[in-house]
């Protein structure tokens, strides 16, 4: 693989852009079975929480046309768990890890990033805020600015000083540069877009909806073009703020198009299910999409999309004949 992929997420570097998406790599230990596990820039984890939950009962998952919608409930063994189990097994494999947090109130954020403070092995946390506000009668956190930043400001402040935090938003708002100022002036250092988006679906044989929680997040290739343009409309914002880019990635050249919105990384998700291994695939896909254009570095094509018309990056230039120059 080539040195191009190398990328920086804020105080975060990585040797290439390409991570799991939170819940869909299971503990890694699933993953590590069809390759090892450091050749990804990162493993993102499943959203952890304050204490164990079973989740939502079954049917909590049903495919679509053009992707799955899910209604997991964030089952999980607990923050407890996880330092005992997962999050150890992870360092002993030197995988660079993004913890992902998720809580019920802005108190239980505050709690898990305090939990993670002095714990090895974290190289940045991800504040999956697309959750249920029960201090708000069920709204979701990244739905509001104020709510929104009140998490982030509260996993600033308990978390270890200089852990990279990266805010994971909703696509199902009026305007999601609104709440992505809001994150980065509470603290975040950075940007995951997107989470899945709210989607339903009705089984024709029952007659009821095919999900026990009635609707539930749609991800895979349906939610690429909503993803890409958040990410594109967020980076025109806040063309400094690192972003993950999340959402249908499933080759290299899906890669290259959030690259070219304005990610500096991507992560991919619902594409694992049917292919453990899609994360080094893709990767390996970005490296020769850019090779193919004669991008000579990731960091130049970050954004490229905003640039004017026949706009050519400098590694481009550089590589072209003398003659073609003139």
């Amino acid at each position: 693989m080539s040195d191009r992929l190398g990328t920086v997420l804020g105080p975060l570097e990585l040797p290439n852009p390409v991570m799991t998406a939170s819940g869909c790599g299971g503990t890694g230990r699933e993953l590590a079975q069809f390759f090892d596990l450091t050749r990804l820039g990162a493993f993102v984890t499943t959203s952890v929480m304050a204490r164990p939950r079973a989740g939502r009962p079954t049917p909590r998952v049903t495919e679509t046309p053009s992707g799955l919608l899910t209604a997991m409930g964030l089952p999980g063994p607990g923050i407890e768990t996880f330092l005992e189990n997962d999050l150890p097994w992870l360092s002993e494999h030197d995988v660079r890890t993004i913890v992902s947090v998720a809580g019920n109130s802005v108190e239980e954020y505050g709690e898990l990033a305090r939990r993670l403070r002095h714990v090895p092995g974290v190289a940045a946390i991800e504040v999956n805020i697309a959750c249920p506000n029960v201090e708000d009668r069920g709204r979701v956190f990244a739905w509001h600015p104020t709510a929104a930043a009140s998490v982030v400001r509260a996993v600033r402040d308990h978390a270890r000083p200089g852990t990279p935090i990266f805010a994971k938003l909703a696509p199902d708002v009026t305007d999601i540069v609104t709440i992505a100022l809001a994150c980065v002036d509470a603290g975040a250092d950075g940007l995951t877009l997107i989470n899945t988006m709210e989607g339903m679906a009705i089984d024709p044989k029952t007659l009821r909806p095919a999900l026990s929680g009635v609707s539930g997040g749609l991800s895979g290739p349906a939610v690429r073009p909503v993803a890409v343009r958040c990410v594109y409309q967020v980076h025109a914002a806040l063309p400094s703020t690192p972003i993950i880019g999340v959402g249908g990635v499933a080759t290299g050249l899906d890669a290259l198009e959030f690259i070219l919105a304005g990610a500096s990384a991507v992560a991919v998700g619902t594409a694992v299910f049917h292919d453990p291994t899609a994360g080094p695939r893709v990767l390996r896909e970005l490296d020769e999409a850019l090779a193919a254009r004669r991008i000579g570095r990731l960091a130049d094509a970050v954004g490229l999309a905003h640039k004017p018309a026949g706009y050519v990056p400098p590694q481009v230039r550089a590589e072209e004949p003398a003659e073609e120059r003139l």
